[in-house]
Order: structure tokens, then sequence, then C-alpha cells
């Protein structure tokens, strides 16, 4: 029995084998084989497509990159003419269309030819068979195009920022054989400019990033040119030179840097421009499609270089964090925002650093009670919150490129800091924008439209009218009394109106000098006066003569 059944599978064995052996070659036509391969082609099925060619290794390869390069919306392909020349050669021709996004298609017509091979039909292999002008040695891509950057200018017209080249020195442990001397050495390069990089922070950066690539600067370009390009050629050091959008005023420091940054690419990304290119391996570029981006307007924000720097020299005075914000009621325009070092390793508090409100809101207490003919010490926080609206406070204002927040009511907790909701969970929050847009609102006689650029004013969904004529009188002369019985240094401004607030160290002062309404703030402040001081400061500096 044993014996019967292993001569019965020898014999199916065999008869397997001969099947096999004398198998006829695939039976697939040659206008099957093109439908299939522009098929595989819409699909983006690279392996499918090549199997359909004479050569498909080289075929997968040129099609995968084809596909990674142009990177499309979408690709069509189809066969529009198809030639039977007989049982060993056929012809066709395959219309393409790449898109790329609205206006930006790439149609061509390219043709092949098939033959009749002993494994059956199979396309031969060219890699011109799936684009124009695409060769063995040349890959095709997709290009963006732009023309000139934009500049961004200040609100008086002058250059705020502009791209330049900046210079990233790094070190790479990897091709340094010598680490102290190197960096001993590169110091001495930069101690011109960059005197705190010394060898051994270098050497430190090092070791907390063994065996990585370290930054150890950023130089501008002028720096760069002015210590010499020469004297960086030391083993291990790497200069990267990366366009930038930078202040053309290195004194000009203020949380609004980021912002512009992405309004500018926002200008550059909306006049963009696009290209196909076939390019050699010896960098020959053939252009396919597109055009060549123009160039943008130029940027006009709302900053102000004088106040700025009357805004920055008023900051540093502070030793713990500390912010001023400054607004022109007039047309909501963004006039300053600057911060200290302590203030800018936190983040943008300026913008979004909600702080339990202590006092600060008590205007507003005050409006919301008048506006009902009740005490203020009866309104609710409901009633602050609509009466905030009012004054600019808690609109969730779109501002184009800027990260912000106004107020935060009990009624609209969800997402506040943390840090807001660990020191007290029961009182309202603000930042220091949101005081400045307080104090503007209380100056124009209704809620401003902050802007950071000259035409893109705020968008909110928050309906708020303005309070009545009375009531606004009521908080500007509040304001004007509070001036007038503060601080003695601060009544060297007669026409300041304003006045401080705190919550337990946390000090604010926020007010209005003719067409400039502001707000200071100093966190854990070193001392009671500290806001009062830096708004001293700011003053005086905004009243001295224009250079």
């Amino acid at each position: 029995m044993f014996a019967l059944v292993s001569v019965s599978v020898t014999v199916l064995a065999v008869v397997l084998a001969s099947c096999v052996a004398t198998a006829k070659p695939d039976t697939a036509t040659a206008q099957s084989v093109a439908d299939a391969f522009v098929s595989a082609l819409n699909e983006g099925d690279v392996d499918a497509a090549a199997e359909q060619t004479s050569y498909p290794n080289a075929a997968k390869e040129a099609i995968g990159q084809m596909f990674d390069g142009l990177d499309p919306k979408d690709a069509t392909f189809k066969v529009s003419q198809f030639m039977d020349l007989g049982t060993t050669t056929s012809f066709f021709t395959m219309s393409a269309n790449w898109n790329f996004g609205p206006g930006r298609d790439w149609a061509y017509e390219v043709q092949g030819s098939l033959r009749n091979l002993s494994v059956g039909w199979r396309i031969s292999w060219d890699p011109a068979v799936v684009a124009p002008n695409l060769t063995g040695d040349r890959s095709v891509r997709y290009d963006r195009t732009d023309a000139a950057p934009p500049t961004v200018l200040d609100a008086g017209g002058g250059v705020l920022m502009n791209e330049q080249i900046i210079n990233t020195i790094k070190l790479d442990p990897a091709t340094m054989p010598d680490p102290a001397d190197t960096t001993r050495r590169l110091a001495d390069v930069l101690a011109p400019v960059a005197p705190i990089i010394n060898a051994e922070y270098m050497t430190n950066e090092m070791r907390a990033h063994p065996g990585e690539q370290v930054e150890a600067v950023k130089l501008r370009d002028q720096d760069y040119n002015y210590l010499g390009p020469e004297k960086f050629a030391l083993p291990g050091v790497i200069v990267e030179r990366t366009p930038t959008l930078i202040t053309a005023d290195r004194r000009i420091s203020t949380p609004l840097v980021d912002p512009y940054r992405t309004v500018w690419q926002a200008n550059r990304d909306a006049t963009a421009g696009w290209a196909v290119h076939t390019v050699g391996t010896d960098g020959t570029v053939i252009p396919e499609a597109g055009f060549q981006g123009p160039p943008g307007p130029d940027i006009r924000t709302t900053l102000d270089t004088r106040v700025q720097l009357a805004a920055t020299e008023a900051v540093v005075t502070a030793g713990t964090p500390a912010a001023v914000v400054a607004i022109q009621p007039s047309t909501g325009a963004v006039l300053a925002a600057a911060q200290n070092n302590q203030a800018i390793e936190k983040g943008p508090i300026a913008f979004t650093g909600s702080t339990p409100s202590g006092n600060s809101l008590d205007l507003v207490r005050s409006a919301a009670g008048w506006s009902r003919g009740v005490e203020p010490k009866d309104v609710s926080v409901e009633d602050v919150e609509v009466t905030g609206h009012s004054l600019g406070l808690g609109r969730n204002y779109d501002i184009p490129g800027l990260e912000q927040k106004t107020a935060q009511f009990t009624s609209a907790r969800e997402g506040m800091d943390q840090a807001m909701s660990q020191r007290d969970d029961d009182l309202p929050a603000v930042t220091p924008f949101g005081l400045a847009v307080l104090a503007a609102s209380i100056a124009r006689g209704a809620p401003v439209e902050p802007r950071i650029v000259q035409d893109q004013p705020a968008t909110t969904d928050v309906r708020a009218d303005a309070l009545a004529p009375d009531v606004t009188e009521r908080l500007r002369a509040a304001m004007r009394e509070s001036a007038a019985r503060g601080p003695e240094q601060l009544r060297a401004f007669p026409d300041l109106m304003g006045g401080g607030a705190q919550r337990d160290t946390d000090r604010w002062y926020f007010g209005v000098r003719g067409d400039l309404a502001f707000a200071v703030f100093v966190e854990n402040a070193d001392g009671g006066d500290r806001a009062v001081q830096m708004t001293d400061k700011f003053m005086q500096e905004l009243s001295k003569p224009a250079p």
C-alpha cells in the first residue's frame, strides 16, 4: 500500500514538472499590457507598472523617483492612441496630467513601444515613456519658485525686517581630532562679537550631546565677514549659511518678530510660483512647466520703532519677568511689545501669559455696575464678562500672524493656562496685551480692533456694543483721578491717565497718554512699585526728542 502511494506521487510530480517545462509565455496582448501599465500608474502602484516593462528594476527606480519628486495632488494617465504593428511590435501614446494645486497642471504626451518577448508582450523600457526628457541620468522634480522676498516695514515706512544670511557655526566631534585645540581657537575667533561663546561653553555643549553636531553660535553675515570667513576653517567646525528673516536693527527685540515672520511667509506663499524641472546628474536643469512667482508687496507693520525701543529700555529695569505692550487707540495698531530676558525664557507672555487679574479689572466691574445701576460689588462675573467684551476683553480676536489672548473669565475657562488654574481658580485671568486693549478701548470709547499689520485688522466672533458715553467718560475720569493721586514720579506727565493693580506679588500699571495706550506687567515683582518705576522709565524714554 505504501509503495503504491509512493509511485503515484512520483508520477504526479513528473506530470506537473512536464507542465511547467512546457508552459506557454504570458498570453496578455500588447493592448492589455499598455492598459495595465497606465492603470498601475493611475493607482500609484510603482511595482505593478514596472512589471509591464522589459526592465522592471530600472523602471521601478525611475517611476518611483518620478512620483516622489513630483508629489502631486492628483495624477491621471490614459492610452490616447494604440497602433498594432503586427505579432512582434506595437506602439502607443500615453497622455498624462499632473495636478499640483489650483491652476498648477502639467499635461503632456509621451510615446512607447511594445515588443513580444519570450515572456510575452512588454513595454520596451525607456524613462521617456513616462515623462518627457527623462533619461537614465536625469530625474524629475516639482519646485517652488519665488521672486525677491518682500521687506517688512515699520509704522513709519523704515525697514524693520529683511532676509539676511545667517551663519550657523557648528561643532562636529566626529571630524575634530583635538577638541580642546579647536574650541580654544574658535573662541579666539568669536571673541570680538560673541565673547560669551568661550571654549568652556563649547566643550560643555559637546559633552551634553556626545557624538552629535552642536551649534556654537549664529552670526549675521556682516559679523561673519567682519571676523573673516577663512578663520572658521578649523578641524571639526562647520558653517551653514541660511537666508533668514531678521530685524534690520539688532536693538529691536520683540515677541512680534515670530508673528511678523508668519505674516511674511504667508505673503510669500500667496505669491509663490511653481515649476517642474528635469535635472541631470551634472546639475543641468530643463524646465518643463510652471511659472515664476511674482514679488509680493512689502509688509507694512504697525510697530513704531521709537515706542519699541522705549518699551525695551523700560522692561530691562526689572529683575523678574516683565512685559510692556503699547496700542494706538485710534487705529488698534500694536505699536510695541517688549519683554526682558526673564520673560523671554517663559515665552511670549506679553500676548499669551494669562495671570490672575487681582484688582486689575476693577474698572470693568465699576463699568458693569454703572451700566446696570447697581453697586460694583453686586455685579456677577458674567456681568463683568459682558462689559469686558465692550472694552475689548475676551472677544476671541483672530489677528493674522499673532497668537494672543486678552482675558479669560469664569464662564470661559476651557484651555486656561495651567499656572493660572493652580494659582487661583476663582478669579478671571488677564494678559498684558489684554490690559493694553482695555486701556485703548476706554480711550477710544469703543472696542478696538487690534492689528500688527496695517491693513489686516482683527476679526472676532463675539459681538460687543460700545458702552454708554456717560459710562465711558466715568471710566476716563476714574483713570485721570487715579493718575493725579498716584505715584509722585508719574505726576510729571500731566496728560497721563491710568492706574496700578496687583495680585500677590504681581504688579500692573496701565493707562493712556495721547493716542497711546499701554500696559506694564511685572511678575513676582521685587518691589511694590516696580510696575510704576517701569512706567516712569517708559514715559521718560518716550518724552526724549527723536534722534
